[in-house]
Order: structure tokens, then C-alpha cells, then sequence
């Protein structure tokens, strides 16, 4: 995209005002991404929780002359171009309109409650065997996703295939007006973002809109709501419709499916021809997506050789990145499977947006199928490197290693990921970022395991994005003046310190909470820059408390003492401390008598400054305690009106909540909430849609078979009483799968189902009845997570879902994923 500023004006109808720029073609939505500042437009987006204007004057200081805004802004205080609009997220899109127009390919729009981005991304592993093709990045769906998606698009390209998804009515209006597909794909429909529509014929009108003016629609006749509301509502218009079923007859009607240990074959009829295709998956999602791939590449009539080896070829499609800690100190993003200019660059912001090592280091596959010549795409690449200073370059591909002089600084070109296995040594890489980014068939995984620091079966995967829904969630019930602390305390919760930390101070938090000194320093040395409280400070650490700027919770005149003493000795004044009070906990805190003492105390030392007041409800989750609950804050709110009476030179927050405060309590949000469990997605409140950040998981590691009379795991008292089929799990209570859960008290989740764990839990592992089940060794386990909650295991323990996630050992792998 080259445009004039002038010209972009016009396009989203809006005001010019300033100094003119020249050519545009960068688009920035924020302020933290990595841009060419010369050359690009930011357009400041607004929202709940967000407003780009604020981000101008920094902006302004990159180097960045150009900016769309919808709020009144000073043009004569710098130098700068502004176009003045309406509504600067309608103005992306309506520039985005205004490119789709340009593009001369078919551009196939694919929505639907589940499958989107596997059917864009299978879609794309076959079409791109012959056709140059685009795609939207992951799962860049959204109001914005679609539009910076929409940018992607270039001559060069034949083909496009862009994602579609909404959680309102009247979303979808303004993304079929941008898009404007010519080919239409609804996967299905089904219950996921349920709550905004009336029911699902109305969620379905809403995701048909797409379909407006599109010439080819391709559907799931065995789906009864979309091919009844298809046939009675869209019978009269122009448009080529296009099903598939299993059930009856169809355009393509599948005769056949048979599954295998690992493939599942069907026999399809297509215009009167029978023909056989091979995906390798048995799950049924795989087999909707696949037939819907499948019948698209019938209508765009590509070769039936070519869908053939397509099909059979499919790869798991990873639609996140996930990070993971490596060798030496190394932080892994590994965002394998794929490799295209496009996610390369969202790759890449991901890893400079990341805190800690100083080095990074991109390990890149060829880039395959790109619609650009070679001498074009490596430019672009190269570019890219420059932009977000990559410190070291490892190339692997032929096309690479024959392009190896357009890269400079520090880099390495192999021919094979094999060359580069032979060449591995694990003292080349050391405290530094390394990002992974490769074609499928370059096998990267090879390469991501001589990397990771742990390499085990049993993992704990966090979902960073559930966790940013979480927070989201929770902003939406707080005031816009209303702080945030979130508390990271015992590696959060189990989740991991740092990882968590890094995105919640992307994400803007106010505030952090720890428990302990170490762990705030551990924080501040991984590039944490937040503010961080310490809430249990020993008097011993107050040298790494004021060296690392860590914020001490004091609760006892013993310790105000240390700390003032400390602060004074070193001749520190002004250092922020928050004062913990005591109603009716009874745990740390000054009683509400002390009050006077303590101000006493305060007032006149230069030494502190009162960042906050805070106390901590003792049942703001139990509705049979609220008249205690109340007179807590009650309380509170007297000591406060005191406080701020008689404490000269301070101004502190206050708070009170915690995660169930801010949802039962919402008149109590004073100045600032803390969010703690309710962050990774635990809550007693049945409507709030929170999601569950963490699954334990593991892989069946051995299937035997037990016969009757014999004993499973240590002890006799498991004797079976008729013969079953035995899968050992590598997880046990050294991993934090309790003891307790032995002896058909716990289960995992494998395939679909629920399965008893039997005999005691070891060490190490575990045994699980799979009798009856098509359970085999590689077989993916959840111990908890969507399935299994873990404030299920926690009732059946009697204990909470805090004891449940802090108690997964530090043995097991954390492994970060972000869509």
C-alpha cells in the first residue's frame, strides 16, 4: 500500500489538518509495535480500556508525522499531519474497504462458531501447491483483525482467504462491507459467543450477512439450522450454493468415512464421479474441516492429484505462539508450522515486546509459496530484521543459503534443519530470546527440542489470551478511574511469575503484588517495570527492596521502624509504602485502634510516602457473610475518612476488593481492586464468562493389559476383580497430581471422555482404566483444564482451586500460548 495522505483523507472522509506528509505505507494501531516512522499512519483506537490518542506525543517523538484521531487535538502544538474523523476504528475500515476493492483475486470468506482458521489454513497448505495466496494472520478476525488482514492483500496474489468471527449483533454488517468475499464458507453453528444473541438462528442471520453479495456459498447440509435457513432465506438470490453430507444426498455426498489408527479415509460422490481421499486425523472437527476444504477445491477445480496429496499432507495447524523456557537462560518462541511475511512480522513484535535478554535471534525456515519472486520477498525479510534488531540471523532452506549476502550482521545459513542438527551445539545460544519460524515441512520441532530447557510428556499449558479475556472481563465491571493490582504472588498462582507479569504490564496493569522480596527482584531483573508490591517484606531485604524500587506492605509498628530506619540511614525519602489494616481478619494489619498511633508516627517523616491504605475482606465470596462483609468496609471507610483528615503530605489510594469484591461489591472499588484467582478464570459467580488460563496435561506413555486378580500400583488393596486395559501417565504427586486422587477418586480426560485413574498415584506417574477405549501410547491426557476444572479436583480433595494450581511442581514445563 502507497498512498498520499491527502488521498486517505478522502477515503475515510475526513479533515486534513497540519503539515503534509508523503507517501504512507505502514498502518500502526499501537504504539508499542515497530514501525518505519517515516512512512507510517497511526490511527489512535479507542475503547473501554484503551485510547491510542494518549500515545501520540511518544509516538510524535519516534518519528511518526501522521495520525487519524476522533477527539479534538492541539494540530499547532507539533509538527504533524492529523485527519480528523468521526470514528478513527470506521475510518481503518473504510481504508481497508477501499484496498479489498483493488485486490483483482477471489477472496474466499470463511466464518462460522468453530473450524475458521483450520479451513483458512488447510485451504491455504493445498491451494498455495499451485496458486499464489494470502491469508489472515492466526486468527485475525476481528473488527480490527480483518481490516489489517485486508492489507495483506497484493496483486501478486491470486487467491485470499480471510477469517470472519463476531460476539454481537450487527458486527458482522460492517466486516462483509470491507470483505466483500466472492466465495463463502460457514463451518458450522454452535453455542461459543452465545451470550449477545437471542438464540442461534439469530446468531446464525447475523454470520450469513457475510454471504450478502458473494456469487459461491459452501455449507454443511447435515447442519439442519443453516440448511433450513439458507434454503428459506436465500432460495430467490443469485448465488451458487454448494453442500456437503454424510447423510444424505448432497454435491459432494460422502459414502464412505473409515478410521484408522491415525488416518481416516472416505469415499466421496462428486458430479457423478466416486472418489477416495486420505486425511491424516480421526477426531470428528478434523473430518467437518477437511470436507469443507475438500468441496471447496472441487469448485475451484483444482486437480484432483493435487486435492489428493493435499488432503493427506494436512498438518496440525498451530494457531498460537508458544513460549517456553530454554536452554541457558534462553526464552523459545516457537511459532512453528508456518512461515509467511505476515505472521513473521506479528512474530516478531511478540518477541521485541518481550522484557529480559538483551539478544535476539531469529532461527527462520524458507518462505514458501509467497506469490513474490525471491529477490523481492528476501528484500522484505531483511527489512523486517533490520526493523526489529534482530541481533543474530540463522537461515535454513536453499533459497536462504543462495540469498545469505542480503543479510548482514550476525547470521548463519544452513541448506537443511538436518545441517543445522549436525552443526547444533548447545553453548552457541545463552541468555537470549530465540524465535522459531518455520515452514511445516522444515520440521522445526527437531529444532525446538535441542532448545528447550525441559523436555517432558507432563506440561502446563497457559493461555495467555484467556488470561487478557479474564482481565477484560473484570475491567468491565470496574469505573474507568478504578485501579488495577493483580497479584503474581507464588509463581502466580502456579502459572509462572514472569511470563504472567510481562503481559499484565502489556496489558497496562496499574499495579503488582508479590509476597516475598526475592520475588519482586526476580521480576525486576526480567525487565519488569511495574510498580510491585511486596506484602510479606522481611526486614532483611530492605537493601534489595529500595535497590530494586520494590514497594513495602507495612503492617506493624516493628516494621515501619525497619523501614523508616533503613530509608533514613541510606538517605532515601519519599519512598512509596502501603499501609495494611486489620478488620477482621485478624491476620497482618494494624487494628483499627492503632490508627492514631500509626498517623502519629507517619506524619513528619520525610522518609515515606503513603502510595496506599488496603485491608482484606474475609468472605467477600459467601453471600450467608455479607453482613460481615459490609461491616468491614464500613469500617474501612471510617479509618479513611480519618486518614484523610489527619495525614498531612499524603495522598494514598485506597482499596478493598478482592477478585470477588469487585463482582459482588461493586460500590466498594474506592480508588484501586486487587485481582488474584478471579484472573485465572476460578469465580463463584455462575455468569461471569471467565475462562480457565491453565490445563495440566501429559501423554500416554505405555497401554497394558491387567488381568484379573493382579494389582495396579504400589500396595495390594487394588486388586482387580476382572481384567481391564492399564494406560500409564507420567504424572504423579512430585508433579502436584495429589495422592488422594488414586483409587477411582480422580480421572483424566482422553478422548473425549472422562477415565477413572486406579491403584495408588506414584511419584511419578499414574494409571488410569481405559477399558473398552481406543486408547493408544501418544495419546494426549488432561489431568485438569476445560474438561476437568481444577475447582472440580479441588471439591473432591475438600480444598480450594488455590492449593490445586500453586501446586504444580516446578518440574513440570510451563508453556505460554498466545494467539
Amino acid at each position: 500500500m502507497k498512498l498520499s495522505v491527502q488521498h486517505i483523507a478522502n477515503i475515510v472522509d475526513g479533515t486534513l489538518s497540519g503539515t503534509p506528509t508523503g507517501l504512507v505505507s505502514e498502518i500502526l494501531i499501537d504504539s508499542r509495535s515497530k514501525c518505519t516512522p517515516e512512512n507510517t499512519i497511526f490511527f489512535a483506537l479507542t475503547g473501554p480500556h484503551h485510547n491510542g490518542h494518549q500515545y501520540i506525543g511518544q509516538l510524535h517523538q519516534k518519528g511518526i508525522r501522521c495520525f487519524v484521531v476522533d477527539q479534538q487535538f492541539d494540530v499547532a502544538s507539533m509538527e504533524a499531519t492529523f485527519i480528523q474523523v468521526q470514528n478513527t476504528l470506521y475510518a481503518l475500515q473504510d481504508l481497508a474497504s477501499h484496498y479489498r476493492t483493488q485486490f483483482k483475486g477471489t477472496l474466499i470468506g470463511i466464518t462460522g462458531s468453530n473450524g475458521k482458521t483450520v479451513v483458512k489454513e488447510w485451504a491455504t497448505q493445498i491451494l498455495s501447491q499451485i496458486h499464489s495466496v494470502i491469508r489472515s494472520p492466526k486468527s485475525y478476525n476481528s473488527q480490527v483483525g480483518v481490516p489489517l488482514s485486508l492489507f495483506l492483500l497484493e496483486d501478486t496474489f491470486e487467491y485470499a482467504l480471510i477469517e470472519a468471527g463476531i460476539s454481537k449483533p450487527d458486527e458482522m454488517v460492517r466486516l462483509q462491507r470491507i470483505i466483500q468475499p466472492d466465495i463463502g464458507i460457514i463451518t458450522n453453528i454452535g453455542e461459543p459467543h452465545q451470550e449477545n444473541f437471542e438464540d442461534l438462528p439469530h446468531k446464525l442471520d447475523e454470520k450469513l450477512t457475510l454471504f450478502k453479495h458473494c456469487d459461491t456459498v459452501i455449507y454443511c447440509k447435515d447442519h439442519a439450522l443453516i440448511h433450513q435457513v439458507i434454503q428459506s432465506d436465500h432460495l430467490n438470490d443469485q448465488k451458487k450454493f454448494f453442500h456437503w453430507s454424510t447423510s444424505q444426498e448432497a454435491d459432494l455426498t460422502i459414502k464412505r468415512i473409515k478410521k484408522g489408527k491415525s488416518v481416516t479415509i472416505m469415499d466421496g460422490i462428486f458430479h457423478g464421479s466416486i472418489h477416495q481421499m486420505e486425511i491424516p486425523f480421526t477426531d470428528q472437527a478434523s473430518i467437518e474441516n477437511a470436507l469443507h476444504v475438500w468441496l471447496l477445491m472441487l469448485i475451484l477445480e483444482i486437480p484432483l492429484d493435487t486435492i489428493r496429496t493435499g488432503l493427506k499432507s494436512l498438518g496440525p495447524i498451530a494457531m498460537r505462539m508458544e513460549l517456553k523456557q530454554g536452554i541457558n537462560q534462553c526464552t523459545i518462541i516457537n511459532d512453528i508450522y508456518n512461515s509467511d511475511l505476515a505472521s513473521l512480522e506479528i512474530a516478531l513484535d511478540f518477541m521485541n515486546q518481550l522484557p529480559g535478554q538483551q539478544k535476539n535471534t531469529l532461527i527462520l525456515s524458507d518462505i514458501l509459496q509467497s506469490g513474490r519472486t525471491q529477490n523481492d520477498l528476501y528484500n522484505n525479510v531483511a527489512q523486517l530484521i533490520d526493523t526489529y534488531g534482530i541481533t543474530r540471523f540463522i537461515g535454513i532452506g536453499e533459497a536462504l543459503f543462495q540469498l545469505a549476502e542480503k543479510f548482514g550482521g550476525e547470521k548463519k545459513l544452513y541448506r537443511s534443519t538436518e545441517d543445522f542438527v549436525t552443526h547444533f551445539h548447545r553453548n552457541q545460544f545463552r541468555n537470549e530470546k530465540i524465535l522459531l519460524k518455520g515452514a511445516r515441512q522444515f520440521e522445526f520441532e527437531k529444532i525446538s527440542t535441542l532448545l528447550e530447557h525441559q523436555v517432558h510428556e507432563t506440561v502446563l499449558e497457559i493461555n495467555l489470551n484467556a488470561l487478557i479475556h479474564n482481565l477484560n472481563i473484570f475491567r468491565s465491571r470496574l469505573k474507568p478511574e478504578t485501579r488495577i493490582m493483580v497479584m503474581v504472588k507464588a509463581f502466580s498462582y502456579g502459572s509462572g511469575s514472569f511470563e504472567i507479569a510481562n503481559t499484565l504490564q502489556h496489558q497496562g496493569v496499574d499495579m503488582l503484588a508479590v509476597a516475598y522480596t526475592d520475588e519482586g527482584v526476580s521480576l525486576r531483573e526480567d525487565g519488569i517495570t511495574v510498580p510491585i508490591m511486596v506484602m510479606s517484606p522481611d526486614p532483611a531485604s530492605l537493601v534489595h527492596m529500595t535497590t530494586y524500587m520494590l514497594e513495602p506492605e507495612i503492617y506493624s509498628f516493628r516494621l515501619m521502624d525497619a523501614v523508616t530506619s533503613h530509608l533514613e540511614q541510606h538517605h532515601i525519602r519519599d519512598y512509596p509504602v502501603h499501609i495494611k489494616l486489620d478488620t477482621g481478619m485478624n491476620r497482618l494489619g494494624f487494628k483499627c485502634h492503632e490508627v492514631d498511633a500509626m498517623i502519629e508516627k507517619i506524619n513528619g517523616r520525610k522518609e515515606l510516602r503513603i502510595q496506599s491504605v488496603f485491608t482484606h475482606l474475609v468472605a467477600s465470596d459467601d453471600p450467608a457473610n455479607d453482613e460481615f462483609t459490609h461491616n468491614q468496609i464500613v469500617l474501612f471507610e471510617e479509618v479513611k475518612e480519618k486518614l484523610q483528615r489527619r495525614l498531612s503530605d499524603h495522598a494514598p489510594l485506597y482499596h478493598v476488593l478482592n477478585s470477588a469484591g469487585i463482582i459482588r461489591f461493586p460500590e466498594a472499588q474506592f480508588d484501586m481492586v486487587r485481582l488474584g484467582i478471579g484472573l485465572h478464570g476460578y469465580s463463584n459467580a455462575a455468569d461471569l464468562p471467565l475462562i480457565h488460563v491453565s490445563t495440566f496435561k501429559s501423554t500416554v506413555v505405555q497401554v497394558k493389559e491387567a488381568h484379573r486378580g493382579e494389582t495396579v500400583g504400589y500396595g495390594i488393596d487394588s486388586q482387580l476383580h476382572e481384567t481391564k486395559t492399564i494406560a500409564i501417565i507420567p504424572v504423579g504427586y512430585a508433579d502436584g497430581l495429589n495422592r488422594k486422587l488414586g483409587n477411582n477418586t480422580g480421572m483424566v480426560f482422553i478422548h473425549g471422555e472422562r477415565m477413572p485413574i486406579i491403584g495408588s498415584v506414584c511419584m511419578d506417574m499414574c494409571m488410569v482404566d481405559v477399558t473398552g477405549r481406543n486408547v493408544k501410547e501418544g495419546d494426549r491426557v488432561e489431568i485438569f483444564g476445560p474438561h476437568i476444572p481444577a475447582g472440580e479436583l479441588a471439591q473432591l480433595l475438600n480444598t480450594i482451586p488455590y492449593e490445586i494450581l500453586t501446586g504444580i511442581s516446578r518440574r513440570v514445563k510451563r508453556i505460554y500460548v498466545q494467539e
